[in-house]
């Protein structure tokens, strides 16, 4: 199966040549993959470090938010499988492996696991973790109760082709929070949506230490909940958060 790797970067000259380089160590010249960055808008040097990667697919969308680089990056891919990673994460060893090995099972529709954030202080490590236990705790009791189920970690992700095609797509009236649940919802109504803690992903917490821990748990458990019960996020504003 062929995997586009798509990453959304919105200025981030600081991040994306560390991001990059992760990826490309986890390639290893493998043929059947192909990296696509979505410059969103940047007024920065975003651009021209992606061109300095060697095989890298640099894709522009002036239409400024991460639905829509994401939809640009899918537009443009050729893949069987959709892998959404963001600009300031580092892939871990193993996590293409991962991907293969779990999509053998066909009627996976969706793959996700959590954060680890790589600069963030221990204690935001230590409650992080427990708030995904309690999000995943919850997500299994809404799907057993109601049958919604729509947990998944943006910047985390991995999607057959024919999963979003037959869901429609991303929907771009979504700003920023609640577009990974918004997927995780529509894709569990028609497949299989697999979360697990086996499946992380090495990220900056730079929104967290920014924003505080309370304040982003809350605003990310609030839109969960508005896209699993009333199929639309609770928050239509965000603050662009960078280095």
């Amino acid at each position: 199966m062929k995997l586009s790797i798509v990453i959304p970067a919105y200025n981030e000259e600081k991040n994306i040549d560390d991001c990059l380089k992760c990826v490309m160590r986890e390639i290893q010249g493998s043929h059947d993959i192909e990296v696509i960055v979505v410059n969103n808008a940047s007024t920065d040097s975003t651009g021209e470090r992606v061109l300095a990667h060697p095989g890298v697919i640099l894709v522009t969308e002036s239409q400024k938010g991460i639905v829509h680089a994401r939809a640009a990056g899918y537009a443009k891919s050729k893949g069987e499988l959709i892998a959404n990673i963001d600009a300031d994460s580092r892939m871990p060893q193993g996590w293409i492996q991962q991907v293969r090995h779990a999509f053998w099972d066909e009627s996976l529709m969706a793959l996700s696991g959590p954060y680890i954030y790589y600069d963030a202080p221990l204690y935001i490590r230590f409650f992080t973790r427990i708030f995904y236990i309690f999000g995943y705790m919850i997500n299994g009791f809404n799907w057993y109760l109601f049958g919604k189920a729509s947990m998944l970690q943006g910047g985390n992700y991995v999607l057959r082709r024919s999963a979003l095609e037959q869901i429609g797509g991303y929907d771009t009236s979504i700003a920023f929070y609640g577009e990974d649940s918004d997927i995780g919802r529509r894709v569990s109504e028609i497949g299989k949506v697999r979360w697990t803690f086996s499946f992380p992903m090495n990220t900056s917490g730079r929104r967290l230490m920014k924003e505080g821990l309370v304040k982003t748990g809350w605003t990310y458990a609030l839109n969960y909940f508005s896209i699993t019960f009333r199929k639309k996020p609770a928050t239509q504003t965000y603050t662009d958060v960078r280095l």
